[in-house]
């Protein structure tokens, strides 16, 4: 599925080709020593299945980004699994860790 241009810009400068990942998946950047991934759903199903292509990912720093009303969501779902991450807003003006 083609990215659309709001999520192709939450990646900012990372690059703008995803990076395969085990089981046919694809993280949507690396940047240096960052991980990110963009998450625009909103959906717990949606949040969760970013954080495991981002578990994927060792000795990254991990950030998800997900909309400003979503952040709160983002960071719950990330404690549960017990994931050292940093949740921003689309526009990375808002960092939260969890």
């Amino acid at each position: 599925m083609v990215e659309s241009r709001s999520h192709k810009g939450g990646k900012g400068r990372a690059g703008r080709v995803e990076i395969p990942i085990s089981g046919g998946r694809r993280l949507d950047a690396i940047r240096g020593h960052h991980a990110i991934e963009v998450e625009r759903s909103g959906t717990p199903h949606g949040i969760n299945t970013a954080l495991s292509r981002l578990r994927t990912q060792r000795n990254k720093n991990k950030i998800i980004r997900v909309p400003e009303h979503d952040m709160e969501l983002a960071i719950e779902l990330a404690r549960k699994k017990d994931m050292n991450i940093t949740v921003t807003n689309l526009a990375k003006t808002k960092r939260r860790h969890a």
